[in-house]
């Protein structure tokens, strides 16, 4: 079968909105698009009158390279948000239908499941030898059950930190092959040190594959997301999309992070993120006051407090704003803390230091 069988019935020849950028015209004058023939005159605001092009040729090109696919295995997304929203919207028909999540995981995809009405079943993490483990029967399972149309993987999970298997991966999209499209969500995996989901394009028609540069590449602020699958897919998912997604500011700076030296910059920062991260979760895991610190695949540690209260307390009163996940379920004494600076990192164990010491650490 085809993924494209997957896509929702009334859109899998929906044409979309065709913009002016869309057509594939040339001239010197432009007068197609009720644009000003004049720049701005504000600061920083020189030659943005046109449009952009809606998928630039050299990013999606740029991006396949980096990513290891072909550019029209590829969209370019406003940050990962946008293709989840986009790929809910796509193969869930409004107020019917159903997605699969292994809590705890990232909240946007039960965001975009309420937003449009869609059942959001759960087939949870099982937490065991201080990792996170998919159970791949169970989430084929709730797949089964609830006739859904997408899974949504996070590897490495947020906020888990762990990488799943990616034999687990292939196992599962081959069990609903016929039934889902299984979705990867690598926000992180530049952090990682297995191998990415990517690799699972060329067999494996129903897996998609997101990735940003908001992370690793530190362009959280540009919004460059990317979403990669079967060409039949992709071909639907942007004829969804808004007309014009991406910023030209947001393209250019994109372009400008995928040159080659500052790739070459950006994987050395990658390894230093790796190594204050290990030798953070190292120093943790002595404090008395931390009950657990789990092994992370990602530029981040969750950490499990004696009393996550007074730890989130004291550094909030420190300075440093952590992320409290003591409302997800399972992680009531659980903070989640980016790697920061070598500066940033010291000043959070400046501020643990003294209350750990004063608690009393049940370990895990």
């Amino acid at each position: 079968m085809s993924v494209r069988d997957l896509v929702r019935p009334d859109l899998r020849d929906f044409a979309g909105y065709q913009s002016a950028r869309k057509a594939r015209v040339t001239g010197d004058v432009w007068l197609n698009a009720n644009e000003s023939a004049w720049e701005s005159d504000g600061d920083g605001a020189a030659r943005l009158n046109r449009y952009p092009q809606p998928q630039p040729d050299t990013l999606r090109a740029g991006l396949a390279r980096l990513y290891g696919a072909r550019p029209e295995q590829l969209l370019v997304t406003r940050g990962s948000d946008e293709a989840i929203d986009l790929l809910v919207r796509a193969l869930c028909p409004p107020g019917q239908g159903a997605i699969v999540v292994t809590p705890p995981t990232f909240g946007m995809y039960a965001v975009c499941a309420r937003l449009h009405g869609v059942q959001l079943v759960e087939a949870p993490l099982q937490a065991r030898d201080e990792r996170f483990h998919c159970d791949v029967e169970q989430v084929e399972e709730a797949v089964r059950r609830s006739d859904a149309r997408l899974v949504f993987l996070c590897s490495p999970g947020n906020p888990t930190g762990q990488a799943l298997p990616i034999e687990d991966v292939r196992r599962l999209a081959a069990a609903v092959a016929s039934r889902a499209v299984v979705v990867v969500d690598e926000a992180y995996q530049e952090f990682a040190s297995g191998p990415s989901a990517v690799a699972l394009l060329a067999e494996s028609r129903n897996v998609a594959v997101l990735r940003t540069l908001s992370k690793a590449h530190a362009l959280a602020a540009a919004r460059i997301g990317t979403v990669m699958a079967d060409p039949a897919l992709v071909e639907v998912l942007q004829r969804c999309q808004a007309p014009y997604p991406l910023a030209a500011p947001a393209t250019d700076a994109a372009l400008a992070a995928l040159a080659p030296g500052v790739l070459e910059k950006t994987n050395a920062r990658v390894l230093e993120v790796r190594g204050a991260r290990d030798a953070m979760a190292n120093a943790l895991s002595r404090l008395p006051g931390v009950r657990q610190v789990h092994p992370s695949d990602a530029n981040f540690l969750l950490v499990r407090f004696a009393d996550a209260e007074a730890a989130w307390r004291v550094l909030i009163e420190a300075g440093v704003v952590v992320r409290d996940m003591r409302s997800v379920a399972g992680l009531e004494d659980a903070l989640r803390i980016t790697v920061g600076t070598a500066r940033e990192n010291r000043r959070v164990m400046d501020a643990l230091v003294a209350p750990c010491n004063g608690m009393r650490a049940v370990r895990a």
